[in-house]
């Protein structure tokens, strides 16, 4: 009996929730990969995970949690900005329910790609993966929630899909099989058409809002400089000319969406500019350094290569753009997030 007194309070919270938010934004769901996986490869036998310090030392109670940086993603910052909550859980964690997931959830990860391939390098979560834990999730919130109410939170949520860079980085430029394959032109046609099948299964499946991440300027992470060391370690221009061509191939097929299917709101949020000037212009922001990430010696940790017997670890991420090799530190994510909501989802917001 107090179990059930327990879920109407909660049920009734959600619904008031509902009300009250002055976003018609009821829910934020996640798919893609390190960039905005909450902990879901903690759960996965992989070597990419990062619940382990100093990973998280800035996250609420210095918890490692999975995600990939000092703190939190830019889709928890997205999630604080609509009002909902300060951060979005892991589907596969097994700490949460649906309960938390109503409001917001997270089918990421890390080291994923578009294409099979790419997932299949590191052993992580393909994106069709991802997709079934997604319908799996419908169920489950039809069966909290009722279908009315469910399918309304599924029609009027958010749904943020960020990926591609391990298709390029982990992939196409280090294994032999796609280059051979694909032109690096024909390879980014391909990933395009997997994104554009992807998108539309998730409206079919009663997705309205949605928002697809471009790449970063790849050739800039600290990792990638590294291996171009011998030339004074600058970024890899071929690397972000690569980034800049699929992001104008992302936004064509997204305004072709736009128009062939009915009620959708799609819009590309790009990364590329905000974090190329963090990159270039690092002063500006307040940090100290863009070349070489905090964790470590800044040139190649990431994962298990960053721990906390690191000596040379930083004291304050809060001056470097990147916490890892890869990864951007909490600070830059706020940046990233701010401005995706400031140019691209601003229009969610009402």
């Amino acid at each position: 009996m107090a179990n059930k007194a327990i879920h109407c309070f909660l049920l009734t919270h959600f619904l008031l929730q509902i009300a009250h938010t002055y976003a018609r934004v009821p829910a934020i769901i996640v798919f893609g990969d390190s960039t905005v996986d909450s902990g879901n490869n903690n759960q996965m036998s992989t070597l990419l995970k990062s619940n382990f310090q100093p990973y998280g030392r800035d996250f609420f109670g210095g918890q490692p949690t999975g995600r990939f940086s000092n703190g939190r993603l830019p889709t928890d910052f997205i999630s604080e900005a609509f009002g909902i909550k300060p951060v979005i859980p892991a589907y596969l964690d097994p700490s949460y329910d649906i309960i938390e997931f109503a409001t917001g959830v997270c089918f990421a990860s890390a080291g994923t790609g578009y294409d099979n391939a790419t997932s299949d390098v590191l052993s992580v979560m393909p994106l069709w993966k991802e997709l079934e834990y997604y319908k799996e999730y419908q169920q489950d919130l039809r069966g909290y929630l009722g279908n009315e109410i469910a399918n309304e939170v599924l029609g009027e949520a958010l749904y943020l899909l960020s990926i591609g860079t391990n298709d390029f980085l982990e992939n196409y430029y280090v294994l032999p099989k796609r280059s051979l394959e694909f032109s690096i032109e024909g390879y980014q046609n391909f990933l395009v058409g997997i994104c554009g099948n992807f998108i539309t299964e998730l409206y079919n499946l009663g997705a309205r809002k949605l928002s697809i991440t471009g790449l970063p300027p790849m050739g800039c992470l600290p990792l990638e400089r590294t291996t171009n060391i011998l030339f004074g370690g600058d970024c890899i221009e071929e690397y972000n000319d690569v980034a800049k061509d699929f992001n104008e191939k992302l936004k064509g097929m997204i305004a072709n969406l736009n128009k062939q299917l009915a009620g959708i709101r799609l819009v590309l949020s790009n990364p590329y500019d905000i974090l190329l000037e963090m990159i270039q212009n690092p002063e500006f922001f307040g940090f100290k350094e863009a070349a070489k990430a905090c964790c470590g010696t800044g040139m190649f940790e990431m994962s298990y290569l960053c721990d906390k017997i690191n000596p040379f670890t930083c004291s304050d991420a809060n001056k470097y753009v990147f916490w890892d090799s890869f990864h951007p530190t909490e600070k830059t994510n706020g940046i990233i997030a701010f401005d995706v909501m400031k140019n691209s989802l601003a229009e969610f917001l009402w």
